[in-house]
């Protein structure tokens, strides 16, 4: 414990403002607000760079993902709020859910096979199942489903101990806070007004 608290004491400005804007940017979307979306696209251009220059590769390329995933966000979120401005949740399929798993399963592989093969990322089959969740999460959540806070607590779960292992301390606490807000976002999404479709 000692040892990580130090190591978060030496740690770069850059992911102290990372770890803050993801912290606002989490608590937002679990109150269902648009007001998340500015914390989020500056918390994914800071991490691009940080963990590309930690060699974690898939993590940084994901922040593409997530920068450009993001304004498609903001853009169904404004279509999908209610009354009080909160958005609604949106229903989804349990076999198309099933078939969201299936094809992040197979995306976790290839991306890790082709991470070892062809780079020198440190961790490439544990990075690969961080990002291949991440997308499957975010594209999930961008949609307004329940389901992707089931996959944000498997990827928070994930992250925390690769990142911790790769000497990032202020973004394994950051994962830690994470996972205890998509436990929290979970609960809240449960309990919030849902649209009558199937999507």
């Amino acid at each position: 414990m000692i040892t990580f608290l130090f190591a978060m004491i030496g740690s770069t400005p850059i992911e102290w403002i990372a770890v803050a804007c993801g912290i606002m940017n989490v608590i937002l979307i679990i109150r269902r607000s648009i007001w998340n979306y500015p914390f989020g696209f500056v918390m994914v251009s800071l991490y691009f760079f940080i963990f590309w220059d930690y060699r974690l590769y898939s993590d940084a390329l994901l922040q593409i993902y997530f920068f450009a995933i993001q304004i498609y966000g903001l853009w169904y979120w404004l279509k999908g709020r209610a009354d009080d401005g909160l958005i609604v949740v949106a229903p989804l399929a349990p076999r198309l859910f099933l078939s969201y798993l299936a094809g992040t399963a197979v995306a976790w592989l290839v991306i890790g096979w082709l991470m070892a093969r062809y780079t020198d990322a440190a961790a490439p089959f544990w990075d690969a199942a961080v990002a291949a969740f991440s997308v499957t999460a975010q594209f999930l959540l961008s949609r307004r489903h329940l389901e992707s806070w089931y996959l944000w607590i498997t990827v928070d779960v994930l992250a925390i101990g690769l990142f911790y292992s790769r000497d990032l301390a202020p973004t394994a606490a950051l994962y830690c806070i994470f996972l205890v807000l998509a436990i929290c976002g979970l609960l809240q999404w449960r309990r919030a007004p849902s649209e009558e479709r199937q999507a």
